[in-house]
């Protein structure tokens, strides 16, 4: 990597005095954080909320939303959906790894920070005129089962009890490294269908006991209690072998469709387009780009499809990859490439998707694609 140099154009997207809400602040009468085209939006402007995962769009990523019940909420907000497409730069994460649309099975419980809705966007009401609270905000950043959201916290569940007959399990809070356990505990639903994994190996409910530190996935969530348990990870072999499983899944989807980025500025001149690669990409992938490495790059849209990958290309080396200051959806990885020729869509703010020597580039199955054009 070349030396840490100041970005230049569409990196960052608030000044420092610029006021806005946060989940942390009390003052109501700030406007939430509006996200602006080809800018990354600072740290801790984003909000969350959990849901279930109801309906899925995974080619243009969008999606519908059952909001978990709060204690915010009057029973006339409960379980009502929002709409959500991704942004460009927002990533999911699936046991423990990144992860596309695609991996997420529907009704999946997800842990999501969000963005507010563009001011013209009409949000449609349902059941007598009720929407959610959270309905206003549909961009969505980062997305994450409970497996995902707790490995992050490096947060384990310990096994107190478990009762076959009332299908009942009863967790206790604990953190990995340090071993500090909460005081309270909790219970989740099992079913006859949760699934259990152990070692290598599938295991059965009947193989779960006490002081086991696990992890788990629930949908229902807060519809009946904590909500029901889809899977449970007994051990941390399961759990390494389901991430493993996974970002091998993420990397093989990614390769074939090209890492995504934004182009920051192009110089007609000399052909060179410079582009901030986004972090919904493994970082392993992005050792790939590297100086004098051939790159093919692909005009792409914010859902991150691209019109036909195999004819659009554009051929040509990469000059110069740097190090940027990060950002929420940056990867701080910012690289150069000069194609043979600049098309219309390499234009500062325009997504682009790039494959460095190496990744297969390949016709994609055309229900992703943009061309031909489609009902």
């Amino acid at each position: 990597m070349a030396l840490l140099f100041p970005a230049v154009g569409f990196v960052c997207s608030a000044d420092a005095e610029e006021a806005f809400r946060t989940d942390g602040s009390d003052d109501e009468k700030l406007p939430w954080f509006e996200i602006q085209p080809g800018k990354f939006p600072p740290p801790g402007s984003a909000h969350y909320f959990a849901g279930e995962l109801i309906e899925q769009d995974h080619v243009r990523r969008t999606g519908e939303i059952r909001v978990s019940r709060t204690d915010q909420q009057r029973r006339s907000h409960w379980d009502l959906p929002i709409g959500f497409r991704l942004l460009p730069f927002g990533s999911l994460k699936y046991h423990g790894a990144p992860a596309a649309l695609c991996d997420i099975p529907i009704g999946t419980h997800l842990h999501g920070w969000y963005y507010v809705k563009d001011k013209d966007e009409e949000i449609p009401t349902i059941f007598y005129n009720r929407k959610s609270l959270e309905s206003d905000f549909t961009k969505a950043y980062r997305l994450l089962d409970d497996f995902s959201y707790y490995d992050e916290q490096k947060k384990l569940f310990q096994v107190e009890a478990i009762d076959l007959e009332a299908m009942k399990l009863t967790l206790r809070g604990v953190q990995a490294e340090s071993g500090e356990a909460e005081e309270s505990t909790f219970d989740v639903e099992l079913t006859p269908a949760t699934r259990v994994f152990q070692g290598k190996q599938f295991a059965t409910l009947q193989d779960v006991k006490p002081g086991q530190k696990i992890l788990y996935n629930l949908t229902w969530a807060t519809l009946y209690g904590i909500g029901r348990c889809t899977d449970l990870w007994l051990d941390e072999e399961s759990r390494e072998l389901a991430r493993q499983r996974q970002l091998e899944q993420h990397r093989l989807h990614i390769k074939y469709r090209g890492a995504p980025g934004w182009i920051d500025e192009v110089d007609n001149q000399k052909r060179i387009v410079t582009v901030t690669l986004f972090d919904n990409v493994d970082p392993h992938l992005l050792e790939d780009f590297k100086v004098n490495v051939a790159a093919q790059t692909v005009v792409a849209e914010p859902t991150l499809q691209s019109y036909d990958q195999v004819n659009d290309r554009k051929p040509g080396p990469i000059v110069a990859v740097r190090e940027v200051e990060k950002a929420p959806g940056s990867s701080g990885i910012q690289i150069q490439v000069q194609p043979q020729l600049l098309l219309e869509g390499f234009r500062p703010g325009r997504i682009v998707r790039i494959f460095p020597s190496g990744w297969p580039l390949v016709t994609i199955p055309q229900e992703e694609t943009l061309w031909p054009e489609r009902d």
